[in-house]
């Protein structure tokens, strides 16, 4: 059992999930389960860290509303740095899923208002922190960007570790090479093989000067471990049933950082994210 904790900073929201039955009848009906949730890939990955009895914090805003503050109360095992953003809505995705894939609308809502405030006074109430998680989401927003890129340099500046998740390609597509930037020199970034492409392709020179170690997820291919030392490591899926991706990702991110932070070697990481990740799609929604 890890006793390292992690602080993940990412967003809090409300998931609408729609498994579709069939192809997606655009201008019609496509029969669907619905179901209305918790969500945010933060807040997924910080579940999932709990899941692996790894202590966490999550840092997030929520707004001052009924879903924001059912939010708050669904995190079990989770240590709450959720500020409540006066006159704000929390944030809402509608998760289209079918056939192993799945698109997202997204309304941030009140998380693109996080500060650096946020995480400089979540640090302070858990100074145990050793390693912090950002989603990229975070830095992919205006509103929030400043945040996450003051929580990537207070870490290094006190001697955390840090790992990124790239988060979405489109939204990558959007603000370019800079995105590159914002993270240099973290220790691990993650990205599937979408994000990874528009970043400079899987194991391009580019991102392996931003972060000391890229891994990439390949769905049915597995994932690859590229270190700037050389390294390179490939582990094989775990099979699994697929009745919703949405979440997978995040727990991919989790179980991973619960075998590496501890000392945990890449194929030992890698397999760990593999495990929690093929979990998480054989659940409705993203959460264990």
């Amino acid at each position: 059992m890890s006793r390292t904790r992690v602080m993940v900073v990412g967003d809090l929201v409300t998931d609408v999930v729609a498994v579709l039955s069939a192809t997606l009848e655009a201008g019609s009906d496509t029969p669907a389960q619905v179901r209305v949730g918790p969500g945010g890939q933060g807040a997924n990955t910080a579940a999932w860290l709990a899941e692996t009895d790894t202590p966490v914090t999550l840092v997030s805003a929520v707004g001052d509303d009924h879903p924001g503050e059912q939010r708050r109360t669904e995190l079990s095992g989770v240590d709450l740095e959720v500020r409540v953003v006066s006159g704000a809505r929390t944030g809402t995705v509608v998760v289209l899923s079918h056939d192993g894939d799945r698109t997202m609308v997204s309304d941030r809502g009140a998380a693109a208002d996080l500060r650096p405030d946020d995480i400089d006074v979540a640090l302070s109430h858990f100074p145990d922190t050793t390693h912090l998680h950002l989603s990229g989401y975070v830095l992919l927003d205006d509103g929030s960007r400043a945040a996450g890129r003051h929580a990537l340099a207070t870490a290094r500046a006190r001697g955390l570790s840090t790992s990124v998740d790239a988060a979405s390609a489109a939204p990558l597509r959007a603000v370019g090479g800079e995105f590159l930037d914002w993270v240099a020199g973290t220790d691990l970034l993650l990205a599937n093989a979408d994000e990874a492409q528009v970043l400079g392709g899987d194991v391009s020179a580019a991102l392996i000067a931003a972060a000391h170690t890229v891994v990439v997820k390949h769905g049915a291919a597995g994932a690859r471990w590229t270190g700037a030392d050389g390294t390179s490591v490939q582990v094989d899926p775990v099979p699994a049933i697929v009745v919703d991706p949405t979440g997978a990702g995040d727990a991919f991110a989790a179980g991973l950082l619960s075998a590496w932070l501890p000392g945990g070697d890449p194929a030992s990481a890698l397999s760990a994210g593999a495990r929690l990740g093929a979990r998480a799609t054989g659940l409705a929604g993203a959460r264990p």
